[in-house]
């Protein structure tokens, strides 16, 4: 799996979302391209501790997660239509300039964490590695790309 820590796949996001345009139609989902910018800022915060999750699973929910935990940063791409969770969903946005150039600055604010050694930790997943972080936050950022077609 690539990670956003390396730097041409760091790059290869930013030429992504250069082809990204404000009347770009989604191939999956209801989110339209600023949501989806916007959305795609959230786990990012949470990472760079700008944002922290509000919502709380149980312990009985958090063991369920832990099973899952790979999931978030192995090499299978995530399926479409997957559950959003509470803090994730997008209810106000911006423009499209502003939401994108809002998610560049969360982007690179990471890639400047490679060598990072306390990240917050994930409410549902528990603790992630540096490795983990770089390799599951690409495979956000690609799920939503991809869901763009770009």
């Amino acid at each position: 799996m690539k990670s956003l820590f390396d730097s041409d796949t760091h790059e290869e996001v930013l030429k992504r979302l250069d082809q990204l345009d404000e009347h770009k139609q989604p191939l999956w989902g209801k989110m339209n391209v600023a949501e989806m910018l916007n959305h795609s800022q959230r786990p990012l915060k949470v990472a760079n501790g700008r944002m922290t999750l509000t919502e709380s699973p149980n312990a009985f929910m958090r063991l369920i997660f832990r099973f899952y935990k790979s999931e978030m940063y192995n090499d299978k791409p995530w399926k479409q239509n997957i559950p959003t969770v509470k803090d994730f969903k997008v209810v106000e946005f911006d423009t499209f300039q502003k939401e994108k150039e809002g998610l560049i600055e969360c982007i690179n604010e990471f890639q400047k964490k490679d060598l990072n050694l306390h990240w917050p930790k994930h409410p549902f997943f528990g603790e992630f590695t540096t490795d983990q972080w770089g390799k599951m936050q690409y495979k956000h950022l690609d799920h939503h790309l991809r869901q763009f077609g770009v």
